[in-house]
């Protein structure tokens, strides 16, 4: 069935029926569509529109049709546009006649940007509870994790640092990703119902009723922006990219650290692969395919930018391809933060190796530049006197601080015992701010 045809002397191509029907993938819409459906009619019986006895038998009819629906008893297929003439007809076929009262004072525009919002809200929360719980796993290993390990600079060891405050950094990133999708919801947190095809009805409808109960704080303000607004799905989209951008750098880390290179880390066998070949092989694959599939969900948000870009006022049938858009980065952002998260769950540290790398790597070389400032060297000239200290550490093949006092004063003879206490690598993290790092 389609909901138009009455100007049409000839029938629709059987390409171009196909190549028009979106009812494939927004069939997903299917509890918003009745949703919406429903509020709606109950307004429109507020509103003495349709009669109280109409409203609930339509009510039943769409009812029934969830019902039937979530429990597999009815499949959403077959020859329909879209979930919208789905359910109308599917709610004409059990009411009869009466159905076609259903989209009295609406348009599919503003239906489907109804449903829309609602599926965009729900999911942006998930994604919201997800963040947090992820938050809350890093957390917890960053606690129990409290072991020293070199900072990086340039993929250079540079500082050292502590395991915990590394992750924390990760805690950091996802909060701001909270907030963003948290502002995202609420900016888009507007009804469109009512806008109709672009500019409103000439019956006396009650939006702010249909607002409240879907929901939402309030009706749009206008019209026309309502039913082609697609800002809140490239706003989201935005902030799921930037979501994915963090879980990328996390999954590059864990790959790095889970080298035979570096051993800081083992990802559980429960997401690692093998080799088909190498039996030797543990491959970091559920980290791999977290950091491939960023891109994917990059896409998404170029599409709909590049959808929306050259579209005139108000809605046009291009938007038609926010959907899969949509879905699809829902969907990987989804599976990704789960994955994340469980991985995560079962990691395990190596402390041991962690700290013979801090050992390796010269990374209390400007404290002892700061030492030297404290005894009045200005830092420049502090930090070449460093420089010389690990060309002396690299012929000798020895740390900083396992050069003897003599050693150290043949390069400058202001170093003291005390020297020793200054760059511990336990007493430079309990210096000043970076007890943060503890």
């Amino acid at each position: 069935m389609k909901l138009w045809g009455g100007r049409f002397q000839k029938e629709e191509n059987k390409l171009m029926e196909d190549f028009n029907s979106s009812l494939p993938f927004d069939k997903r819409l299917y509890k918003q569509d009745i949703t919406g459906s429903i509020t709606h009619v109950t307004m429109l019986a507020k509103s003495q529109i349709l009669t109280h006895e109409e409203r609930d038998k339509i009510i039943e009819g769409l009812e029934s049709i969830l019902k039937d629906i979530e429990e597999g008893n009815l499949k959403i297929e077959g020859n329909y546009e879209d979930i919208h003439s789905f359910v109308e007809s599917n709610l004409i076929q059990r009411i009869g006649e009466l159905g076609k009262k259903l989209h009295t004072s609406r348009s599919r525009n503003d239906q489907v940007a109804v449903d829309m919002k609602l599926f965009a809200k729900e999911n942006g929360n998930i994604i919201v509870s997800m963040l947090k719980e992820l938050n809350q796993t890093i957390s917890t290993i960053a606690d129990e994790n409290k072991a020293i390990m070199p900072g990086y600079t340039h993929l250079q060891r540079a500082q050292v640092v502590t395991f915990k405050q590394h992750m924390m950094a990760y805690c950091s990133m996802f909060e701001r990703d909270k907030k963003r999708l948290l502002n995202c919801l609420d900016i888009l947190d507007e009804s469109p119902l009512g806008c109709c095809a672009l500019a409103g009805t000439t019956y006396d409808i009650d939006r702010a009723f249909t607002a409240e109960k879907l929901g939402f704080k309030k009706p749009v303000d206008n019209f026309m922006d309502g039913v082609s607004d697609r800002d809140y799905l490239i706003e989201m989209l935005s902030a799921f990219s930037i979501i994915m951008m963090h879980l990328s750098r996390l999954s590059e880390e864990l790959i790095i650290w889970s080298t035979q290179e570096f051993r800081f880390v083992q990802i559980d066998d429960a997401y690692a692969t093998g080799s088909s070949i190498m039996p030797q092989k543990k491959n970091p694959d559920a980290a791999e395919l977290i950091r491939g599939k960023t891109g994917r969900v990059y896409g998404a948000l170029m599409g709909m930018l590049t959808t929306m870009k050259g579209i005139p006022l108000a809605y046009n049938k291009d938007m038609q391809e926010d959907k899969q858009q949509y879905f699809d980065a829902l969907d990987t952002v989804t599976a990704c933060l789960a994955i994340m998260n469980e991985m995560l769950k079962t990691i395990k540290v190596n402390k041991e190796v962690m700290k013979e790398a801090v050992k390796a790597g010269f990374l209390n070389a400007t404290e002892v530049a700061d030492y030297l400032v404290n005894k009045g060297v200005a830092f420049r000239d502090a930090h070449k006197i460093v420089g010389e200290i690990v060309l002396l550490c690299e012929s000798k093949k020895l740390a900083i601080e396992d050069l003897t006092l003599s050693d150290l004063k043949t390069v400058d003879d202001r170093f003291e015992n005390d020297i020793y206490d200054f760059i511990d690598y336990e007493n430079v993290l309990n210096k000043g701010i970076k007890k943060e790092l503890l």
